[in-house]
């Protein structure tokens, strides 16, 4: 009983094969040309039309002529030592679940379904009682996104940035593992209405102009994973198989001996 060394060689290579995948399945941004020194621009209009909602925390610093009055309103808030980051978010107003933040000496304001700029606009009419000419930066201090299916380390993620695009998301994931299928992510995100899902291609250089390359609060990004993983993971008894393989090869290399 002979076993050719050339089928032994067709097996191991079909078993490696079969654990594989092909690298145009992982890159992104596959169709944008690789020469050397080369620049290629995109853009991008991003419309910053984010509605505030429930859960939503804002950070205010008010600025106005009136020097003891503003660092009086901002002291209260804590906006006068926030330097950036995390302190943004401890020092931010959080929008209760009726839609209201409650701010020094206003009260509480309804802000719910509103942008940042309309917020704005908001409280600089309300503060013309106490300050001159005041200017109001408003701003989200904080938000979450959701990253599920085939990242190296799904979870929920809070963001202490104005924005974020789909990009740096998934870096803090640790990517996406080799079995994400870039060409078909979801991206749910909340509307008015319930939810909306919308299909991105990574691999394709147009998602740096798409109106979804920036995420949005609460935005979750589910990378399903593709046909070949389960049966890759699940189907195929790789240890099964190498148990076999390395049986042939001890039976072969005595029958040669």
């Amino acid at each position: 009983m002979k076993v050719s060394k050339y089928f032994l060689f067709l097996v191991f290579l079909g078993l490696i094969m079969a654990s594989c995948v092909p690298q145009k399945k992982i890159l992104y941004l596959q169709d944008i040309p690789k020469d050397e020194d080369s620049t290629y621009s995109f853009t991008n209009d991003r419309l910053l039309d984010y509605q505030v909602q429930s859960g939503d925390n804002l950070y205010i610093k008010i600025n106005s002529l009136e020097e003891k009055s503003t660092t009086y309103f901002n002291e209260v808030s804590g906006s006068s030592s926030s330097s950036g980051g995390s302190d943004l978010y401890l020092n931010s107003y959080l929008v209760n679940d009726t839609g209201y933040f409650h701010f020094p000496s206003l009260g509480y304001i309804y802000v719910k379904d509103l942008t940042a700029e309309e917020i704005q606009i908001k409280l600089e009419k309300r503060l013309t009682e106490y300050l001159v000419n005041p200017i109001v930066i408003v701003r989200l201090a904080s938000f979450r996104i959701t990253l599920l299916g085939e990242f190296k380390s799904p979870g929920k993620y809070d963001i202490y940035q104005s924005n974020i695009n789909i990009f740096e998301a998934i870096s803090l994931a640790g990517d996406m593992t080799d079995f994400a299928k870039r060409n078909k992510i979801a991206i749910i995100r909340q509307t008015t209405n319930g939810s909306k899902i919308v299909r991105v291609n990574l691999n394709d250089k147009r998602i740096l102009e798409s109106d979804y390359y920036f995420l949005l609060p609460n935005d979750i990004v589910y990378a399903e994973p593709i046909k070949a993983k389960q049966f890759v993971s699940t189907q195929f008894p790789y240890g099964l198989a190498f148990s076999v393989l390395s049986t042939i090869l001890l039976v072969y290399a005595l029958l040669a001996n």
